[in-house]
């Protein structure tokens, strides 16, 4: 092989995407481009062709390579896209070589347009393709023979240059000629492409045990189902429960996070385990294996998914700490490690070891776990706190639950350091929970979305934005009452294609903290709540109106496509989302002060919009109104009581189209 090398004369460099050198794969769903770029070159003049090459290894039917020929960009840089068709583990790579044939034609055309003679070169190019034809068969056989034969016969150099550089004679050396000396990017980079939802989704959260219509009632699976349809309705695809599983009792905590729970306190859901059962059981109260089998059932009628929490975590009542106490730590006194984040101590938890010898043993029972609640219909999980956990961990199970089921989606609940969320995604986490819910300026947010979205964080990380959790009540909707709720929502569904809120407390704008923390207070987390599932709110018909929105605009079931425009007020922020194909464009213009009316212009990124300068009619999903807007740079007013965003959908180019509806109540803006 080593002496074939030598014939070898094309570089394949900074192929993108290639994350961590290749050792993890980059990120797509069915049906959504990938693109492929990298640096292809070689040693002097001659001319250099390149395909991308890739295959589906999940689909054991047929491995075959598919090829993509790569476009030239200028200055060496390449390109080439493809599609997924399925779901699975693919891989990808690409080829280059020096095209003789290509280079032989633009050197013809240089020297016939130099008034050289080229009666030679014609009989170059006849007996390359002579070559090619030799092994070819049937009719390709003869057009290359036939064409070989007037190189180098016919007389007038104009005819034959023109032949031999035409369309056809080209398409046919391109697809029949064999390729020599092709040089194979050394890697195999690999591909994993998962169902839409992993892109487009939108979950809601609530406590089943506050589901019941009767105050002071614990609620059931039941009455879980009763809730289905007014959430469908709203627009939810994913109901998110935290964790169903039996409570513990020892150090069980109180209202407000008490360390000393009252008798008939119910506990924190997220001390699983008690003689009832583990991760595998489920809390009495709320039912049945086949109460929630049926719920499952029934929320997929209604086009919902149930995602369930998995906690690796125990209450000290967990049938583990007797069965597997090697799986935990223990300290001299005898006493088992609780967990800590001082100066907070969560008594009623205690936390896996993952540096266990029995460590083998602990991954497959928590494969098995998982394994459980996929055969009884559950595909979604929410990952509490997977950074407190071992990535070897999560690299092995995630990738052996896929290899058998990849419609399964997980979500990682990791507000943490950077390099540590980027890790857990790089290692298959489907999406992920960010740093939206603390970004409030408008600086912040287009730096965190050119962060998410332009950066090779593209390939592998998609971000889940949360406004709020039943751990997280920020400042933001502390302090800023109807309108935050609405422009986070808002921001949050529009900018991201997957997002979620934890959903009474948001619909209702409850938002009273624990004094000096982003806390609520009196939080469910701790006690049964009884809600008015029936009422009615601004914020509830905001939400069914953007979910109703990204439900019919392809612009807002993707988080790629996004450009900012500018403002001439700071309390504006304005950006642009489109759909692939530029068939829907979305422009959304935000008023982040809740207080106060504000005023100003904004800039439409038309460039990035594929839109030229002219007149252009917007409408406005929230209010239903219309307006004509010309080229850039356009007014807007929004006052925060009425509405304080616009979310608008490009219709078309016509002037002196879209008149204002003046007996609208939510009027967002009688100057735009």
């Amino acid at each position: 092989m080593e002496h074939l090398a030598g014939t070898k004369r094309i570089i394949i460099e900074k192929i993108k995407p290639e994350i961590n050198c290749g050792r993890f794969p980059a990120k797509r769903v069915v049906g959504e481009e990938m693109t492929v770029t990298a640096d292809i070159f070689g040693d002097g003049h001659d001319e250099v062709k390149a395909q991308l090459i890739y295959r589906n290894t999940s689909n054991t039917d047929s491995e075959e390579w598919t090829a993509v020929p790569m476009e030239f960009l200028g200055n060496d840089h390449w390109q080439a896209t493809f599609t997924p068709d399925a779901m699975g583990r693919y891989e990808y790579t690409i080829e280059g070589w020096v095209d003789h044939f290509y280079t032989w034609q633009k050197g013809l055309k240089k020297k016939f347009e130099a008034g050289q003679d080229i009666t030679v070169e014609l009989q170059i190019g006849a007996q390359m393709i002579e070559e090619t034809a030799a092994p070819a068969e049937g009719s390709v056989q003869e057009q290359l023979y036939s064409v070989a034969h007037q190189l180098r016969h016919n007389p007038n150099h104009a005819d034959g240059v023109a032949l031999a550089t035409g369309k056809e004679i080209s398409d046919l050396m391109s697809t029949t000629g064999e390729r020599e000396n092709v040089t194979s990017y050394e890697k195999r980079l690999q591909l994993d492409v998962e169902r839409k939802k992993a892109l487009f989704s939108a979950w809601y959260e609530f406590f089943p045990r506050s589901a019941s219509p009767q105050a002071g009632q614990h609620g059931t699976f039941k009455d879980c189902e009763r809730l289905l349809p007014r959430i469908a309705e709203m627009g939810f695809d994913t109901i998110y429960l935290p964790p169903i599983h039996p409570i513990g009792h020892a150090f069980r905590k109180g209202k407000n996070n008490n360390p000393a729970a009252q008798p008939g306190e119910p506990g924190s859901p997220w001390a699983i385990g008690a003689a009832e059962g583990g991760h595998d059981g489920i809390l009495p109260e709320l039912g049945t294996l086949d109460d929630f089998r049926h719920l499952v059932q029934q929320a997929k009628e209604h086009g919902i998914e149930i995602a369930l929490d998995f906690a690796i975590q125990c209450s000290q009542d967990h049938p583990y700490v007797k069965e597997h106490p090697q799986w935990f730590k223990w300290r001299p006194d005898g006493t088992v490690q609780y967990a800590e984040n001082p100066p907070k101590k969560y008594q009623d938890v205690l936390p896996v070891n993952f540096e266990t010898e029995d460590w083998q043993n602990l991954w497959q029972e928590l494969r098995r776990v998982l394994q459980h609640w996929i055969d009884q219909g559950v595909v979604v999980f929410r990952v509490d706190n997977p950074h407190t956990k071992a990535f070897a961990f999560w690299d092995w199970v995630i990738e052996d639950i896929h290899k058998d089921h990849p419609e399964v989606i997980f979500l990682a609940e990791a507000f943490t350091r950077p390099r540590v969320m980027e890790r857990l995604a790089k290692g298959g986490f489907t999406q992920s929970y960010t740093y939206y819910t603390w970004r409030n300026s408008a600086e912040e947010l287009k730096e965190y979305m050119q962060e998410l979205t332009k950066t090779e964080m593209r390939e592998y990380f998609r971000p889940n934005f949360w406004p709020n959790t039943p751990d997280i009540n920020p400042p933001a909707l502390q302090e800023g009452g109807e309108a935050a709720h609405i422009t986070r929502l808002v921001m949050a569904a529009t900018m991201s294609s997957n997002y979620g809120l934890y959903g009474p407390v948001y619909e209702f704008g409850i938002a009273t903290p624990v004094p000096g923390k982003e806390e609520y207070l009196n939080s469910e987390k701790y006690e049964i709540k009884h809600w008015d599932w029936g009422k009615l709110t601004k914020i509830r018909e905001v939400i069914t109106m953007i979910n109703r929105a990204r439900r019919v605009n392809a612009a807002l079931q993707t988080t790629w496509n996004i450009a900012f425009g500018g403002t001439d007020n700071p309390a504006f922020l304005c950006y642009a989302k489109w759909s692939s194909d530029f068939s829907n464009k979305i422009i959304v213009v935000v008023n982040l002060d809740p207080y106060n009316t504000q005023a100003g212009w904004v800039q439409v990124p038309l460039t990035d919009l594929k839109m030229g300068n002219g007149q252009y009619v917007v409408h406005d999903l929230l209010t239903e109104r219309k307006y004509t807007w010309t080229d850039e740079w356009n007014y807007v007013e929004l006052r925060p009581h009425e509405m304080p965003v616009h979310v608008l959908r490009v219709e078309e180019s016509a002037p002196g189209a879209g008149q204002q509806d003046i007996d609208n109540t939510w009027l967002a803006s009688d100057h735009d």
